[in-house]
Order: C-alpha cells, then structure tokens, then sequence
C-alpha cells in the first residue's frame, strides 16, 4: 500500500511536468495563422476588457509566465512574448485570464491571495511539528502540524478552479477575438488542458500526503488511547 503511495505521488508530478514540455514543445513550433505573438495577443484580450493599464513584458525563463496583481501586469517569457505560436498564444491568454479575474474579483482568486501569506507561514513550518510528532510519537504535536499542512493544501485545492476558469477565459478570447481559427482551437486547448494537468497534480499529492498523516494520527492516537 505504501509502495503504491509512494510511486503516484512520486510519478505523478514527473508526469505531469513532462506532459506540459512535450505538449508546449509541440506546440511551439506551430505559428498561428493570424501570425499575432504571444505579446500582440495579450494586449489586444487587455484592451477589450479596458485593461490598458496592465502591462505587457518580456521576462526570462521557461514558461514563467505569470500575472502580478500587485504591479499589473502581465509577464510572458520571452519565447512567448515574441513567438507567433499557438502555444505562445494560449500561455498569454490564460495569464490574461487572470488579469480579468483580478478585474472581476473572481471569488477564488480573492479567497487564493487570501490564502497566500496562511499558506507560506504554514508550509515553512508545519513539516517541523509533524516530524516532531512522528519521531516523539505525540500525537498532539502531530496535529498541529497536520492542520498547519491543512492550509497549504487548501491553497492547492483552491488554485484549481482558478486555473481552470483562467483557462476557460483564454478559449473564449482568443476564439471571440478572433486570434485563433477553429482549426486551431485544438492546439490551443492541448497547451493548457496540459498545463492544468500540473496543478492537479500538485493538489493531488497534497491532498494524498495530508491523508496519510492524519491515518497515522488516528492510529498514534488509538495507541495512546490503550
């Protein structure tokens, strides 16, 4: 049983991670036929929700794509910000996809930055109380950092309705904008449904790893009980 536990949650994120690279690498090298970059994309899904005041910029790394609601903006790597193809073009729609949401205060976007600063402080310290607990076999000390941990998958948990609406916005756009035919609607759907994949993964492994610990508190506490 552990053997199985340790291979899923080991295979799974590998899996997901080489999903997305073989998807985004195949993808890539597909130009759009509409020839608008990744950039030229973003800004023009920015300007029709009057989000002129979000900015486009090229940043460095490997699909490091990523909005900031603090500074407003949208940030591309530089192989997305240039590039004219269908991947390119679904990575930018979908951090668009935030900017609107941010705009719209999608309700699980707010209850995500909500948990943002819970979840750093209890991930950075909750594997010390369940160590703790384990290797003293205090079952109290356990808890404790079981429901620390609680709060980090809770952020896993809920970052997934807020990519996955992300990803359902960069359809509509490019589709309605008509930044994308419909022949390549597929292409565009393969790059994130792959790249939503990896935040499955994530929760899942949370959520699998938080399961395990609370059965070994309930069997620590059972043993404590007799």
């Amino acid at each position: 049983m552990y053997l199985l536990y340790f291979i899923i949650i080991l295979l799974l994120p590998i899996y997901a991670q080489l999903k997305v690279q073989r998807t985004y690498k195949r993808f890539s090298q597909v130009p759009a036929s509409k020839g608008l970059t990744g950039a030229q994309t973003a800004r023009m899904i920015l300007d029709s929700h009057g989000l002129y005041d979000v900015r486009v910029v090229p940043t460095q790394g490997i699909l490091s794509d990523h909005y900031n609601p603090m500074t407003k903006t949208v940030a591309l790597s530089e192989g997305n910000y240039y590039s004219d193809s269908l991947a390119a073009i679904a990575v930018a729609a979908h951090e668009c996809g935030h900017a609107v949401q941010h705009q719209e205060a999608y309700s699980f976007l707010v209850l995500r930055s909500k948990l943002v600063p819970i979840a750093n402080f209890s991930s950075n310290i909750s594997w010390i109380f369940v160590m703790i607990g384990i290797i003293a076999q205090s079952a109290n000390m356990l808890l404790l950092g079981i429901i620390l941990l609680a709060a980090g998958v809770l952020f896993q948990v809920v970052t997934l309705p807020v990519e996955f609406d992300a990803s359902k916005r960069a359809m509509n756009e490019v589709v309605q904008l008509g930044i994308i035919n419909n022949n390549e609607e597929h292409g565009a759907r393969k790059v994130l449904s792959a790249a939503a994949l990896t935040y499955v993964a994530a929760a899942a492994v949370a959520v699998l790893e938080l399961l395990r610990l609370i059965l070994i508190f309930t069997n620590m506490s059972s043993n404590e009980e007799q």
